[in-house]
């Protein structure tokens, strides 16, 4: 009877082992799964920043594409005032001369 009860004891550890390793399993998915939602919660915040990095860089490319514009508008309009300046007293002296 010795035996039988030193096998049921046995067993009796085993399932206790098993129980204590089952409960740590169970804390560590816990916590797992803790981490996996505060990592997807990150996750979306960085997603909507983006999105609003996005939105700002596009607006700032527009914005400055259109001071570009006008800076070429600016340079070319000085370019044909100075032309037609240029021409003019050239032909200016020319009559002049003549």
């Amino acid at each position: 009877m010795e035996n039988g009860k030193s096998r049921l004891e046995k067993t009796k550890e085993e399932v206790e082992e098993v129980k204590v390793i089952m409960m740590d399993n169970l804390n560590k998915a816990s916590e797992r799964s803790d981490k996996l939602n505060d990592l997807e919660d990150r996750a979306e915040e960085l997603l909507e920043k983006s999105k609003g990095f996005e939105k700002t860089s596009n607006h700032l490319k527009q914005k400055k594409r259109w001071e570009n514009k006008k800076m070429k508008v600016v340079f070319i309009s000085i370019g044909v005032v100075a032309a037609v300046i240029i021409i003019g007293l050239i032909i200016g002296v020319i009559t002049w001369n003549s």
